[in-house]
């Protein structure tokens, strides 16, 4: 029943924002509009003929215009069994999901003895170099260099490893090519590994495979796709 602040949700999964600052009740942004009336519910159905729409609890509600507009979902390009390894940020759910990923990998870090697995837990893969992947690869890499830096005793966060992984030859491709030129300098400068040119081809709870190699990480975060809301 809130409306959600997509471009900032970023920023709630490295926890710079709290969910609150991004999303606000849609009833408080209305309530001064007595024309517009807000219901919660799923639709199931639509009756054209009839022009009701059909909602999972049974009720009906009629219309005179009817407009769709329910978003994206993530596309893992025929690949959904990625999903639990590699989740997607679309949603406020999502967001803290990430958060929770990001934060519980370095706390697990801290307790680790084997150093293979330290270091998996330390590296943070992010798949697909449009904004959101850029955004996400950026501020991660600030949260383990600036805002954790000091709070530990058998790691150093700023040791953390963030590798960007695209398809294509380079990086934010809707762009024109200075923009992405310069985008892929300050990712490198703030310590990014960028892949470019480079499909995954297999997600799973130990990594990804790109490139024909594999890359042990514990955190996969996919930034690649968009598919309509079903």
């Amino acid at each position: 029943n809130h409306r959600l602040f997509q471009p900032l949700l970023y920023q709630v999964a490295t926890t710079a924002l709290s969910p609150s600052e991004i999303a606000w009740p849609i009833r408080m942004l209305v309530k001064h509009r007595p024309e517009v009336t807000t219901l919660l519910g799923n639709v199931t159905g639509i009756d054209k003929q009839a022009q009701l729409v059909e909602l999972e609890d049974g009720a009906r509600v009629a219309y005179d215009s009817l407009i769709i507009a329910t978003g994206a979902r993530h596309a893992y390009f025929g690949h959904d069994d990625w999903e639990p390894f590699a989740p997607g940020l679309k949603t406020l759910e999502d967001a803290t999901a990430i958060r929770r990923r990001l934060l519980l990998a370095f706390e697990q870090a801290e307790r680790e003895p084997d150093e293979a697995r330290r270091k998996a837990l330390l590296t943070f893969v992010i798949i697909g170099a449009g904004p959101t992947g850029v955004e996400l690869a950026g501020t991660i890499t600030e949260l383990a260099e600036a805002s954790m830096r000091g709070d530990f005793r058998n790691i150093r966060p700023e040791d953390a490893r963030v590798v960007l992984i695209e398809a294509a030859d380079r990086v934010l491709l809707n762009f024109v090519p200075e923009l992405s030129a310069y985008a892929l300098d300050a990712l490198r400068k703030l310590g990014v590994e960028v892949e470019l040119g480079r499909a995954v081809t297999e997600i799973d709870r130990e990594g990804v495979v790109y490139g024909g190699q594999r890359l042990a990480a514990r955190t996969v975060i996919w930034a690649a796709g968009v598919q309509a809301s079903p």
